[in-house]
């Protein structure tokens, strides 16, 4: 008797064992962190939950977008999206074509959104495309 319990209690670990290593595979925190040490870019949102904010990765940087909801013409939908940088000695390098590029990104997800980028990315972008 106690061996067959030792032995489910053994089946019991490895299955637990197993799901912690999914689990860990897939989580998305983990994704952003291998992008940002690549240089790599990383979009990491959760397009049904307006609450919660965006996080992606270019280059190296990591970006904080904070979703605003709003009216549309037919339903309410995201419409502001403020952004900002975690450590703007980050930034180094990035042009502002990669803004654009990352900008074309947000709009592909968020086709209603106004992108206002803080400081010091606002300084950057002397012109504003509008889609």
């Amino acid at each position: 008797m106690i061996i067959i319990l030792f032995r489910i209690l053994i089946i019991i670990a490895i299955v637990l064992l197993f799901y912690t290593l999914i689990s860990y595979l897939r989580n998305p925190e983990r994704r952003l962190k291998i992008a940002k040490e690549t240089n790599g870019f990383y979009f990491l949102d959760e397009p049904d939950n307006s609450k919660k904010n965006l996080h992606f990765v270019y280059k190296g940087c990591l970006f904080d977008g904070e979703k605003y909801v709003g009216t549309t013409e037919q339903a309410f939908e995201v419409v502001d999206i403020h952004i900002s940088v975690r450590n703007p000695m980050e930034l180094a390098g990035l042009t502002r074509e990669d803004l654009y590029f990352l900008e074309r990104e947000i709009l592909i997800r968020y086709p209603h959104a106004k992108i206002k980028w803080n400081h010091p990315i606002n300084q950057l972008l002397l012109t504003h495309i509008e889609e």
